[in-house]
């Protein structure tokens, strides 16, 4: 099996890349958003450390991001309790998805909580920052403060450029971001 790894900056289309390979994909975000609403044991975790700012079930996204406001270091808390759990959920995917020929990881931070082997093929999703920040801003829960804590985590694009086997410019227009992944899968099935 080959595991592509999608990364690039928040907001770049890391998600809509994913997608696009037309593989089975492995969505961290999508992941956290079921533990929140539907594990009773992350929730019960989540409200014994953050009291103040989990109220109920199911676990409130905004309730969240308050916290972390609040204190950098309610960020630690909270993954500290949910990345096992994503992990695990990470692993029930690769079982189900063993005899696939590729298989796409979107998760934010891959790199970052070295999620990815060595073998695994990598592919730096790129864009115009103006572009990426005028898409954030229209974003349900865009929080600026949010944003800088969230960047702060991340190894900085030029990095993740640098060590990708690929990378796709995205201009936003899926038949480039089609014709790119096309040049990709072409190329990963010569070798």
């Amino acid at each position: 099996m080959i595991t592509i790894g999608i990364l690039g900056d928040i907001g770049s289309g890391k998600s809509f890349v994913a997608k696009s390979f037309g593989y089975p994909v492995f969505h961290a975000d999508e992941h956290v958003k079921k533990i929140y609403h539907k594990n009773k044991y992350c929730y019960k975790k989540l409200k014994k450390k953050l009291p103040k700012y989990i109220k109920s079930f199911p676990v409130d996204k905004i309730e969240l991001l308050k916290a972390v406001i609040s204190n950098k270091k309610n960020l630690k808390i909270i993954s500290n309790i949910v990345h096992p759990l994503v992990r695990k959920e990470m692993s029930l995917f690769f079982k189900k998805n063993k005899k696939r020929k590729i298989v796409v990881l979107d998760i934010p931070l891959l790199i970052e909580n070295k999620l990815n082997k060595k073998k695994d093929i990598l592919v730096f999703v790129n864009a115009k920052k103006t572009e990426i920040y005028k898409r954030l801003k229209r974003r349900k829960n865009y929080n600026k403060k949010i944003l800088e804590i969230m960047k702060d985590l991340q190894i900085d694009s030029k990095t993740k450029k640098s060590i990708s086997n690929y990378v796709i410019n995205n201009n936003y227009n899926p038949k480039t971001v089609k014709n790119a992944i096309n040049s990709i899968k072409n190329d990963i099935f010569k070798l």
